[in-house]
């Protein structure tokens, strides 16, 4: 599933569920995360130009971070949201966060 997401230090990457329309705020990701809190990110970089194809990808345990914990992790992970992404700045992330504690680290490129 693509994600919108932003580093909190070198470990640590956070993602928000913003207000964009959703038919639930109970969203599936959340429950996978419940039952089984192994995550990967996968960012790539595709095109036609084969030499710069490259790909990392971080896997980790994740938790979800509601409203009413963790305030400073909060301020911190939103306010990083906000610097990477203009539409944060204009209304930003209240609902839970998701924060993924990256444990392992690997990638690939062509050249």
């Amino acid at each position: 599933m693509p994600i919108v997401f932003a580093m909190v230090g070198l470990d640590t990457i956070v993602t928000a569920v913003d207000h964009k329309r959703k038919r639930t705020t109970a969203l599936r990701r959340l429950a996978n995360i419940a039952q089984n809190p192994a995550v990967s990110l996968l960012v790539d970089e595709y095109g036609d130009d084969w030499d710069r194809l490259w790909w990392a990808r971080a896997d980790g345990v994740a938790r979800v971070v509601t409203p009413d914990m963790e305030p400073e992790l909060r301020v911190e992970a939103i306010d990083t949201l906000v610097a990477r992404y203009v539409q944060y700045a204009q209304q930003r992330p209240s609902g839970d966060l998701i924060v993924v504690d990256v444990q392992r680290w690997s990638g690939w490129r062509a050249a």
